[in-house]
């Protein structure tokens, strides 16, 4: 399960990457269709009132960014707000810290996308 705007997001920090001169085109390229082949399997959240009520809540709980946010919410909408015994899995630390606050089994990713 991911958030809506996953896609867009994941997308977004292959380009920054490569902007950023850490992968290159070809890095590039290999990621996004990989996130393309990744994205033909997952069930998305999608967004929704409930989901702003909660995100909104989750930005006055924890230290997060609106997107960051959004993403924590999807995520207790998708466990019917019962995370424990539930797996989060973040690549973002901030985040991370913030669903194991929310009662979430944290799984954090090292960088994936490029090795230094």
């Amino acid at each position: 399960m991911v958030w809506w705007g996953s896609l867009v997001e994941v997308h977004s920090a292959i380009c920054r990457l490569q902007r950023d001169q850490e992968i290159t085109d070809r890095d590039k390229q290999g990621a996004v269709a990989r996130l393309r082949l990744l994205s033909l399997a997952w069930r998305e959240i999608l967004p929704g009132d409930q989901i702003r009520e909660l995100a909104t809540q989750s930005l006055d709980k924890y230290s997060l960014r609106a997107a960051d946010s959004v993403q924590l919410a999807a995520s207790l909408i998708w466990c019917e707000q019962r995370p424990s015994k539930r797996t989060f899995i973040c690549g973002d630390h901030r985040l991370s810290e913030a669903a194991e606050l929310a009662g979430f089994s944290v799984l954090e990713l090292p960088n994936v996308l490029y090795s230094p």
